[in-house]
């Protein structure tokens, strides 16, 4: 956790020297006219074009509509610190798995371990994959993870006990990793649509021409860009919460004889299904685009987060395996 938190500062430390490049940039292209011989004229810009020349400086904006921004000492360390943290996390999500002889997510702060080590992963892994930089994402990744680790270990920590009967089934491991994989995926499009969400309030703002507080937001993409992103990412996320929930219904007829009982987890697992594929659906077919899509992500996420936690710590049922 240490290590996380010093990656989630250097990625704090960017965000603000994105700010600083953000004010510099437009101070630098509003004196650009004057430095050339300009004719100097004491009229007050029109409000559209003074919002035009904060929002987007020919020199300093790129193609997908962010404000060009330089490599930062303090976002390499963050992404450095983060990879030592993952490599940490690694090793005490696989000595769990030693200690118990068994895969290590069969309770809840087992399940945070493993649930976090995949957020950071898909986090990584998106870094290598994607043509665009969403290093800035580590602000909000790492803190997420800083803040379930720190619940879980506080609250949730129990010491290695046996696998319940019902537990005792290759379905654990195939049931319970794909749905730690699909949290992974939804906990980045969550973060994507948060900042998307920033980025259009921006943008919106830019557009009525009122003035515009220089910040991180101009040297990131646009809220289209961070919602297409956003969109994919949580595609993947949907294929494999359906996986999840049609493994689990094959493990709980193997275990308990029926696909289907209404058990409290059962139904929330259903519910956040239905959830992700009223974002989908809406997005897709009709045209729920910007901030009503951004909001129904982050509705999802929250869906999750409440499985994860109220319906395991306050619902009884059949799967009442938090181990507390």
């Amino acid at each position: 956790m240490a290590v996380y938190a010093v990656a989630f500062i250097a990625y704090a430390i960017d965000l603000a020297r994105r700010s600083a490049a953000a004010t510099a940039a437009v101070a630098v292209a509003v004196e650009a006219p004057a430095a050339v011989g300009a004719p100097v004229s004491t009229k007050v810009a029109e409000p559209v074009e003074a919002a035009a020349a904060v929002e987007a400086p020919a020199s300093t904006s790129s193609a997908n509509g962010a404000m060009a921004y330089g490599r930062s000492p303090s976002l390499r360390v963050g992404v450095a610190m983060t990879v030592v943290a993952w490599l940490l996390h690694l090793a005490a999500d696989v000595t769990r798995g030693i200690a118990a002889e068994r895969v290590p997510w069969a309770n809840m702060y087992e399940f945070a371990l493993t649930g976090t080590l995949i957020i950071t992963t898909v986090y990584l892994l998106v870094l290598v994959v994607s043509k665009h930089d969403l290093r800035f994402l580590g602000t909000f990744v790492t803190g997420l993870v800083l803040v379930l680790l720190g619940v879980a270990t506080v609250n949730f920590y129990v010491s290695v006990v046996p696998l319940p009967p019902a537990l005792q089934s290759a379905w654990l491991v195939i049931h319970v990793f794909v749905a730690t994989s699909s949290v992974g995926f939804f906990a980045l499009g969550f973060a994507l649509s948060v900042v998307q969400l920033l980025q259009s309030r921006r943008e919106s703002l830019v557009a009525s021409a009122k003035a515009v507080k220089q910040s991180f937001l101009a040297t990131l993409p646009d809220s289209a860009t961070l919602e297409n992103l956003a969109y994919r990412v949580t595609i993947v996320g949907f294929i494999l919460w359906t996986f999840t929930l049609m493994a689990g219904a094959i493990w709980a007829e193997a275990a308990w004889g029926r696909y289907w009982g209404w058990d409290t987890k059962e139904v929330w697992t259903f519910i956040i299904w239905v959830v992700y594929a009223g974002y989908i659906h809406a997005r897709a077919t009709r045209g729920w685009r910007g901030s009503r899509s951004a909001w129904l992500a982050i509705i999802g996420f929250s869906t999750v987060l409440f499985n994860f936690t109220v319906v395991n710590l306050f619902f009884k049922g059949l799967h009442a395996y938090s181990g507390l």
